[in-house]
C-alpha cells in the first residue's frame, strides 16, 4: 500500500505548521479517505520525519512517496531529506520510499502565483 508524507521545513509559529496540516487535509480528501497522507517537518516542530513515516507504516503503508513541500530543489531537498528520510525508513525492513519533486515552477505553482497576484491587485489594474 503507498502513502503520501508531505514534508515542509518546520517553524516555530504553530500557525505555520498547521498550513502542512491543511494541505493533508486536501490531499486526502483528493485522493480519498482510505488514502494514507501523512505530514512531517524536517526540524524545529513535530511530527519529525520519523515520526511522519512510522505513522505511514502503522497505516499499513510498504511503499512511501515523500514529498518536499518545497519550491527549490536546495539543500534540505537534495542531501538532507534524502539522508533523513533513508535514516526513518531504516527501522521499517520491508518499507520503501521514493523522493518526488519539490514544487518548483510545476504549472500549478505557476497558477496559483498568477491567482494570488491578481487577487492582490487592485481592481482594473490588470
Amino acid at each position: 500500500m503507498r502513502a503520501i508524507l508531505l514534508i515542509d521545513h518546520g517553524s516555530r509559529r504553530a500557525e505555520a505548521n498547521a498550513l502542512l496540516g491543511d494541505v493533508v487535509s486536501r490531499v486526502k480528501a483528493r485522493l480519498g479517505e482510505a488514502a494514507i497522507v501523512e505530514l512531517a517537518h524536517m526540524e524545529i516542530a513535530e511530527p519529525t520525519i520519523a515520526q511522519g513515516f512510522a505513522r505511514c507504516v502503522e497505516q499499513g503503508a510498504s511503499f512511501v512517496v515523500v514529498h518536499p513541500f518545497m519550491l527549490a530543489p536546495g539543500r534540505h531537498v537534495q542531501e538532507d531529506l534524502p539522508r533523513l528520510v533513508a535514516d526513518a525508513a531504516a527501522s521499517h525492513q520491508g518499507v520503501s520510499f521514493v523522493l518526488s519533486a519539490p514544487l518548483g515552477s510545476h504549472d500549478g505553482i505557476i497558477d496559483a502565483v498568477v491567482d494570488r497576484c491578481e487577487a492582490a491587485s487592485p481592481a482594473g489594474q490588470g
